[in-house]
């Protein structure tokens, strides 16, 4: 789930989520006005708001801390979940030596004193914070405009608090730029001033210190994360395969195995017939996806999809895979989410939908079909009738967990314009963008 925070507000980070360890802070803004550069930086501060040495200052001179904590990525290295921030930095909480309290993330304008400029035009300015385990964004920050003089922001700060880690969403701007922030920190004024002066030097292609294998662009048909074989289907009426169960009803339901005959991986697949749809230069094949919104027990709210490349993790959270994007509807196999059934205690609900991405809405056209399967339980399959033209996504199924810890397969099929309106039908609450794939 997105918290989207207010000036002074404070939350923690890993009070319900002790394995968040990996972050990207992502930065950016709509307008700063004509010919303003705006730089990032974070800094590394001790207990008395202090920096130990220049290099705990991460900007574009010193790109990375020495111990790897910290490091500012790179154009190519950044990562696209939905929004492009013009800065992202990444974040090792499990590195950070013991006697850095807090970071501190800045925006600043490269010659401000100089050029006589100003943050006055700042608009729609931010900060998040991702997970760089699934790209999940956890909370955002949007700074208030009213600056200026101010030439240096501080967006927000991580800090420890009683074995936590918070942030704090400061919003504080001042005069003086990069120079004053350096002085601020305890740099010495000398070495304050040679780290300004020195020319911004031009970004060179290399590998990224920081490993974000979960986001990295995701080749067509192969998984982001290691995955086990997936179990062959039993014929029906062997004994490994109670039988096949259709829902055909709104609201109808069926119970999911649950205990040992539980391991392994529930497989959704999504299954449709190619056809074309006529279109002004030529006939175009419909492209129909599979997707879902997740919620783990914690809170943590996201999507699994194709569009912005979010296709999941196994085996971190949240324990949900998409294992390729079928364009056609000709791959024997179709689409597959994959969920990791020893975590089924650490999901809540899960909705599972299909969107018409590119071809006429025509669901009687695309005869898609969605199934279920589960080793050891029934193989369950939902027809996507009932059909809406007008809409070109549909919320097939959900999945949510019940107070004895078994899970129940619900038949939804209703039909939504889009991501927030299915979103807000069944009060997820996420912040959504344009994406493409």
């Amino acid at each position: 789930m997105t918290f989207e925070l207010i000036k002074g507000q404070k939350v923690s980070l890993t009070a319900n989520n002790p394995r968040l360890t990996q972050l990207i802070i992502g930065l950016g803004w709509q307008a700063a006005g004509a010919g303003i550069e705006i730089d990032s930086s974070a800094v590394l501060l001790t207990g008395g708001q202090r920096v130990s040495t220049a290099a705990d200052l991460i900007f574009y001179r010193n790109p990375a801390a020495h111990h790897q904590s910290v490091v500012l990525l790179q154009p190519e290295h950044r990562v696209v979940t939905g929004v492009a921030d013009h800065t992202q930095i990444a974040v090792r909480l499990d590195l950070i030596p013991a006697e850095y309290e807090r970071i501190a993330f800045v925006l600043t304008i490269h010659e401000a004193q100089k050029r006589q400029q100003s943050f006055a035009g700042l608009a729609g300015a931010y900060l998040r914070i991702m997970s760089a385990a699934d790209g999940t964004e956890l909370l955002r920050y949007p700074l208030e405009g009213g600056y200026s003089v101010e030439t240096a922001i501080v967006a927000g700060e991580l800090y420890r608090y009683g074995g936590e880690w918070k942030f704090s969403a400061v919003g504080s701007g001042y005069a003086g730029g990069l120079p004053a922030l350096c002085r601020s920190c305890g740099i010495p004024e000398a070495e304050a001033e040679a780290l300004v002066q020195a020319a911004r030097p031009a970004a060179a292609p290399g590998k990224s210190p920081f490993v974000l294998p979960e986001l990295r662009p995701r080749p067509k048909q192969r998984p982001a994360d290691p995955l086990p074989p997936a179990a062959p289907a039993s014929p029906p009426g062997s004994p490994g395969h109670p039988g096949e169960r259709q829902l055909k009803n709104r609201g109808e339901t069926v119970r999911l195995q649950s205990g040992p005959g539980a391991a392994g991986e529930i497989v959704i697949n999504l299954k449709w017939v190619q056809t074309e749809s006529s279109r002004w230069f030529g006939r175009k094949s419909i492209d129909l996806d599979l997707g879902c919104l997740f919620e783990l027990s914690n809170g943590l709210k996201g999507a699994v999809q194709a569009l912005g490349e979010s296709f999941g993790s196994f085996n971190r959270p949240p324990y949900i895979i998409l294992d390729g994007d079928d364009r056609t509807g000709s791959i024997a196999t179709g689409e597959n989410l994959r969920i990791n059934s020893r975590y089924l205690s650490e999901i809540k609900r899960i909705v599972i939908f299909a969107l018409i991405y590119e071809g006429a809405a025509s669901w009687p056209q695309a005869g898609a079909v969605v199934t279920i399967r589960q080793q050891g339980g029934p193989e369950i399959e939902v027809q996507l009738d009932g059909h809406n033209n007008d809409k070109g996504m549909c919320a097939v199924a959900m999945l949510h967990s019940q107070p004895d810890g078994t899970f129940i397969v619900e038949r939804l099929v209703e039909y939504f314009s889009g991501h927030e309106e299915l979103d807000q039908h069944y009060q997820w609450n996420l912040r959504w963008e344009a994406g493409s794939k």
